[in-house]
């Protein structure tokens, strides 16, 4: 078996995951880990599957065929998932309002302390109480063995200072 990295990105309609799941099943495939979302009535995702080395490129065309209900992507995987499994890992929280530039800022420390994003998500949604908008991220990065958890943790509140938002870390 190996590994494969899909890309996917349509309209968004029902039966789409299925389509695919159906088609990776087709071809022996697995079906692994996938993250997957609609978003402003687009459908995109990124899944994992495994499937037999000499079904791969049959693979490949029958997801081509999906040209015009979805675009599909197809990667290598990498094989790195196992050598980090181990590695540590912080959790993010950040909550405030909405303006330009606090995933760019965020994003920036974490790679100035080579921390690599594992999975980010964000959402911006109106204010309740008090009007305008707020945002909301919630991040998990890989943090590498020799990192200064201290200073990654002063340069998160000194940017939660300067964006005037809490940022949590965990």
């Amino acid at each position: 078996m190996t590994t494969l990295i899909l890309t996917v990105v349509g309209s968004d309609r029902p039966g789409l995951v299925a389509t695919v799941a159906h088609i990776v099943d087709e071809h022996g495939g697995n079906w692994e880990n996938s993250r997957l979302a609609e978003l402003a009535g687009t459908f995109a995702g990124v899944i994992q599957v495994s499937v037999p080395v000499e079904r791969v490129e049959e693979l490949r065309a029958s997801l081509h065929g999906l040209d015009g209900l979805l675009t599909v992507a197809v990667h290598p995987g990498s094989g790195a998932a196992d050598a980090t499994e181990a590695a540590q890992e912080v959790s993010i929280q950040v909550l405030g309002n909405d303006r330009p530039g606090i995933v760019r800022e965020i994003s920036g420390v974490l790679n100035a302390h080579a921390l690599s994003i594992e999975s980010m998500t964000t959402e911006t949604r109106d204010a309740a109480m008090a009007g305008g908008r707020l945002f909301e991220a919630s991040v998990v990065a890989r943090v590498p063995a020799d990192a200064d958890p201290e200073a990654l943790r002063a340069a998160l509140e000194q940017i939660a200072h300067d964006l005037q938002v809490d940022i949590t870390v965990a």
